[in-house]
């Protein structure tokens, strides 16, 4: 075990190589600039990685906050018409919190001024408080309004698209027809709006209304059927199993989809840009590295002399090459713990940070349009921290052992003969 700990020796001539002097002076500059490199590469590695994270984080949150853990369909596109049959069958299974069946169809919604098509919810509001995020950014007027008043309740961006306002009229046309005396008409009704609701999420938020269940069901022209049966479970890590025992209680008519796989395209895609970003980004580290190769190999040939005397005085090989290993150690461990540092910082005020630059350069830096979010979110995962540092001194050891090979080479004879 002492073998791998440096002595006062080594830690004093490593140190001393590393600091300015008269005639390596650029050796020690190319020195601190390896020492940026690292700092900015670990601390940029761990930032997107935390972003990342986060992204995923509050996306997940999102889709299950206002979207159930599982959900039973007819299979072909049919309605499940017993569904009251089936939410019972459901609720009995254990894990489970909430079964909600819901309608849903596209309507147009027109305003005096503008026209959107959106996505109606027809839902029961006892069954709101099962999204809990839904639910949480309703207040008790909205809650009210919906439930006895009987109004609709529209994504806050949808209402600001729409110029609409509690108390407002919106007309939603719907694909249905109906046939009169004069022939066939689309299906129009006019709602009023009793609030708006703000998840976070811009499908969501500009997208969505939800509609008590008895009007949806004269709006959407259906009786006594639902389109879906939602689920939400207590512990999202055992869907796998609820999905299988719902399996063997539910005929073959039905297909239960888990919000893995209704969302699996989306999820994939997240994975893999994050892996191409650590693959992307752990180049800069490497550059770095490289930047501590030639750094360390010029040290290395100004430091001949120095290098033969200790030899001749009875240094072995072994103690030059652990002198060199440390020097170019301390630039990639000094690095890396003041890169991770800084990259925990900004990870932690990226919010704050992403408000300054967009304020300074009067530029949208994170659009919630593209990227489906409000804000930019930031979850760090130590454990990915723990690994990126791991990866840059693991380099910098890498780096560093070329060099302290190529001085314990030097031959003192032929260092000194011309000194």
């Amino acid at each position: 075990m002492s073998n791998f700990i440096f002595n006062e020796t080594e830690r004093t001539i490593a140190i001393r190589y590393i600091k300015s002097r008269r005639v390596e002076g650029f050796i020690s500059v190319s020195a601190w600039f390896s020492l940026i490199g690292i700092v900015l590469g670990v601390a940029t590695l761990i930032v997107v990685m935390s972003v990342m994270n986060g992204f995923r984080t509050e996306l997940v949150n999102r889709i299950l906050g206002i979207n159930g853990h599982l959900i039973v369909y007819k299979k072909n596109g049919l309605s499940i018409e017993n569904y009251h049959k089936i939410v019972n069958q459901i609720s009995n299974t254990q894990n489970i919190i909430a079964v909600t069946p819901y309608l849903e169809g596209q309507a147009l919604a027109k305003t005096k001024n503008s026209v959107s098509g959106i996505i109606i919810r027809g839902t029961k509001w006892s069954d709101l408080s099962a999204k809990k995020l839904l639910w949480a950014s309703l207040d008790n007027a909205t809650i009210e309004n919906f439930k006895i008043k009987q109004n609709v309740i529209l994504g806050y961006r949808l209402a600001q698209r729409l110029n609409l306002s509690v108390g407002d009229y919106i007309s939603l046309i719907s694909p249905n027809v109906m046939e009169t005396a004069i022939g066939v008409l689309p299906i129009k009704q006019n709602f009023m709006v009793g609030g708006f609701f703000d998840i976070g999420m811009y499908e969501y938020d500009n997208n969505f209304i939800f509609i008590p269940w008895e009007k949806a069901e004269k709006f959407l022209s259906t009786k006594q059927i639902a389109h879906g049966i939602e689920i939400f479970l207590q512990n999202p890590k055992t869907t796998q199993n609820i999905h299988s025992d719902l399996n063997t209680k539910l005929d073959e008519s039905f297909t239960i989809i888990d919000w893995k796989k209704r969302n699996s395209s989306f999820m994939n895609a997240l994975d893999v840009e994050k892996n191409v970003m650590f693959v992307i980004l752990t180049l800069i580290i490497i550059v770095a590295t490289f930047n501590i190769i030639s750094s360390m190999i010029m040290l290395v040939q100004t430091k001949k002399s120095d290098i033969a005397l200790m030899r001749t005085m009875g240094a072995s090989k072994f103690l030059i090459i652990r002198i060199f290993m440390l020097t170019g150690s301390i630039i990639g461990i000094l690095g890396t713990i003041i890169g991770a540092i800084l990259g925990i910082i900004v990870s932690i005020n990226i919010e704050t940070i992403r408000n300054f630059i967009s304020t300074l350069f009067e530029k949208e830096l994170f659009s919630p349009q593209i990227y489906f979010l409000s804000t930019l979110p930031s979850n760090i995962n130590f454990n990915e921290v723990f690994v990126v540092m791991g990866l840059s001194v693991s380099l910098t050891l890498l780096a560093s052992m070329f060099p302290a090979w190529k001085a314990s080479k030097i031959s003192p004879a032929e260092a000194l003969r011309y000194e």
